[in-house]
């Protein structure tokens, strides 16, 4: 059975790129914070909404990737221009992310593993109004 890893991308704090890169990559963590860190979301007009799109890939022992990386999620409601946009800036992180420096304990712990990571890009979204009727004073 695979190691199957999902990680949303919105609310994370600020990630220390330059210890990745020297260190190396030596968790499930540092490998997120390496994908994190090497995410750009395309250009959104304003007022779009953003979407959501995950992505199915394994990496080899040296941090490649390893066969074809594969979308397996989209937003339902993407235009085609957004789903391409979108599809290019994923395929874009993995290459400027790969090969991952792992150490070697994760690099055998990994290799050849499934994950599947969801970038979560709706920062547009306009966020739901919340009204609490028990805090609102009427008079009757």
């Amino acid at each position: 059975m695979g190691v199957a890893a999902l990680l949303l991308f919105c609310g994370m704090g600020r990630v220390d790129q330059a210890f990745a890169e020297t260190e190396g990559v030596g968790t499930l963590a540092g490998v997120f914070a390496r994908l994190k860190s090497c995410w750009k979301p395309p250009a959104l007009p304003r007022g779009h909404p953003g979407m959501q799109i995950t992505v199915l890939f394994s990496l080899q022992r040296n941090g490649e990737i390893f066969g074809k990386p594969r979308i397996t999620f989209e937003t339902a409601d993407a235009s085609e221009a957004d789903s391409i946009a979108y599809r290019t800036a994923v395929m874009e992180t993995l290459q400027h992310c790969t090969p991952m420096p792992f150490t070697g304990g994760l690099g055998d712990a990994v290799a050849g593993r499934p994950f599947r990571v969801r970038f979560d890009d709706r920062r547009n979204q306009p966020q739901p109004v919340e009204r609490r009727a028990w805090l609102i004073t009427t008079t009757l």
